[in-house]
């Protein structure tokens, strides 16, 4: 149950999503009852007919930062960057983590090179690739991100140089309900919604409320512990309202399910969760690792995508539905050709 090994499947290539449906909610949905372990095949605009009135939808309404930039090293050295720290509110802090690619590792004091009018300096060497830069301009960086930056695509999502699917991914790898920045990836579950499907829910008298949780780097992290119990994952901020909160109350004093809508979710309510399962509302850091045998006080339901053999994001699931259920319902969605991660199909576990 603890085993990295336990959580390998094998997946064929040609099943990982390189592009999204031509519809979001046109994507197929499979529908997993935990309980009686019933499976059945749907599409993800018959959503609603899933739902009870009385259900809560809860949402993770952070943005993705177009923060991918291209630079060199004072030395020459072309460098990608990723700056993977992004202020929400007020002025922008100079020094930000990032993700450093070059062809060399990066050395304290390394000069960074974006532009004419952005520079910055590594102060930091965390390894892996990930550094501590100061820039000379956070106003001017803000800038060059919102009108040179690229959107920071999972590794396998494949694009050629020149990239034609630029504004596809512009307008795709974001939910149409996005409002706070500081994602450096999306909350994908989300990915399938349309304002339409939204709609829809709340007419059949299902409520929907917001939360955020800025996805970090750490989503992308291999688990390179063979205990699952020792992986760390990295902190993640999060923010919950107090409206969140006391429509997540009402909810259960009606008999409703609270139905998460992506990992992020469960792992902010969680997060927040007390022992009645009432939410606190507030804002945190997170490094919630959830796995099998986790007592969820919370979340009844969990609208996810398919996930990456021997990560964080099936553990989580497991830990909800069960190990044995979900290594079933994987082997269906092979068999039946269901595309996976970030641009592929869902599942709803009820």
């Amino acid at each position: 149950m603890f085993d990295l090994d336990d959580y390998n499947f094998d997946l064929p290539a040609g099943l990982i999503a390189q592009v999204p449906s031509k519809r979001r909610d046109a994507s197929r949905l499979l529908v997993l009852d935990r309980r009686s372990g019933a499976i059945r095949d749907r599409h993800f605009h018959d959503i609603p007919e899933q739902l009870s009135p009385g259900d809560l939808l809860v949402l993770n309404d952070t943005r993705v930062v177009p923060a991918r930039l291209e630079g060199k090293k004072d030395t020459g050295g072309r460098v990608e960057l990723l700056v993977l720290e992004h202020d929400e509110d007020g002025k922008p802090a100079a020094a930000r983590l990032c993700l450093l690619k070059s062809s060399k590792p990066p050395q304290i004091g390394g000069l960074i090179l974006l532009d004419d009018q952005v520079s910055g300096v590594v102060e930091e060497v965390q390894g892996n690739g990930v550094v501590v830069i100061r820039f000379d301009s956070p106003e001017a960086l803000e800038k060059l991100i919102e009108e040179r930056g690229r959107v920071p695509l999972p590794p396998y999502i494949k694009r050629t140089s020149p990239d034609t699917l630029a504004a596809l991914d512009v307008e795709r790898y974001q939910t149409v309900y996005a409002a706070r920045k500081g994602a450096v990836a999306a909350p994908t579950a989300g990915l399938h919604f349309t304002r339409e499907l939204i709609g829809r829910i709340e007419e059949k008298g299902v409520a929907v409320a917001p939360l955020t949780l800025h996805v970090g780097f750490g989503t992308f992290q291999s688990v390179r512990t063979q205990d699952i119990r020792r992986h760390v994952l990295g902190e993640e901020y999060f923010r919950i309202e107090a409206d969140t909160a006391e429509a997540i109350a009402r909810t259960r004093q009606r008999g409703g399910r609270v139905v998460a809508v992506g990992t992020t979710v469960v792992r902010a309510l969680e997060t927040a969760a007390l022992a009645d399962g009432s939410i606190r509302p507030g804002e945190g850091r997170t490094r919630l690792l959830i796995t099998p045998g986790y007592p969820f006080r919370c979340v009844d339901a969990l609208i996810t995508n398919f996930h990456l053999p021997k990560s964080s994001l099936l553990f989580l699931v497991c830990a909800f539905a069960g190990n044995d259920i979900i290594r079933r319902a994987y082997k269906k969605a092979v068999e039946d050709g269901y595309r996976f991660y970030s641009y592929g199909d869902a599942m709803l576990i009820l």
